[in-house]
């Protein structure tokens, strides 16, 4: 299992910074999140001098309008050819808000009956990634927030997911059981970990209320042998570079060692 961290997780920091502390602490690799620093740049040269430092394992399609990268399917688009040019083997990606009323992308989600095949191009793995209950009455805007239906729609569909904790953890805090559902199925191929509490999300493990730990000894007794990605609130951190090295070092040891296999 490799161990990476969501550049979102040190966004206070610029990326060329944000790879060297994840080298520092010891990451297998990164999850690249298009943002802000993607919108007037040569994109394939800078990800390619990015992976110079720590290899990126996957590419968070972007999830708000940036200049030159169109609506979300046009983004998607674009980030599947750039992965593939890199060679970055996975992209993470939000599906349609009907509370934000994608009326437009919701109907193209439906229309493609091969994710793999006909936007991944059998070159690059695409994965959708579950999202979470918020506000006052616990409302999950987007569509596919049922466990069963979300599986359904992978498995037809051809299409990954990215098992995000915080955000299945915001509805159900004891979510091991729906993890499984989605481990039986055969789709994840990447878990975004962080903990949850009190209508905040991707908290550090121990400030929430999920069962983080038990988690991980769960994941250590499958066959899981995909990714692992750190995905932290940049305002879990006191400020200052090296307090916040050394707490990603004692994070990555506990996760580390509560998923490393048992020899009998």
């Amino acid at each position: 299992m490799r161990i990476s961290i969501s550049a979102g997780t040190l966004f206070i920091f610029p990326l060329e910074k944000v790879f060297g502390m994840a080298r520092e602490v010891g990451f297998d690799g990164v999850e690249l999140v298009i943002n802000q620093e993607f919108q007037k740049v040569n994109t394939r040269r800078l990800i390619k001098e990015l992976a110079a430092t720590l290899p990126i394992l996957s590419i968070h399609a972007p999830f708000m309008p940036l200049d030159g990268w169109g609506g979300p399917i046009d983004s998607l688009k674009r980030c599947v050819e750039i992965a593939a040019d890199c060679g970055i083997g996975l992209i993470n990606f939000h599906p349609p808000s009907w509370l934000g009323i994608e009326v437009a992308y919701w109907r193209w989600l439906y229309r493609i009956n091969d994710f793999q095949k006909e936007i991944g191009e059998d070159r690059v793995a695409l994965t959708l990634e579950n999202m979470p209950w918020t506000g006052k009455y616990r409302i999950n805007g987007y569509i596919l927030s049922e466990t069963q239906k979300m599986i359904e729609f992978l498995q037809e569909r051809n299409l990954y997911l990215t098992f995000d904790c915080t955000h299945m953890g915001s509805g159900r805090a004891n979510f091991i059981n729906d993890f499984y559902l989605f481990y039986n199925s055969g789709r994840i191929r990447n878990i975004h970990f962080s903990d949850y509490g009190h209508g905040r999300q991707h908290l550090i493990p121990g400030h929430g209320i999920l069962p983080l730990t038990r988690f991980l000894n769960h994941l250590r007794n499958t066959a899981y042998n995909e990714t692992l990605t750190l995905e932290l609130s940049p305002h879990e951190f006191p400020k200052g570079e090296q307090i916040i090295i050394d707490s990603l070092k004692e994070i990555l040891s506990y996760l580390r060692r509560e998923t490393a296999k048992t020899t009998p």
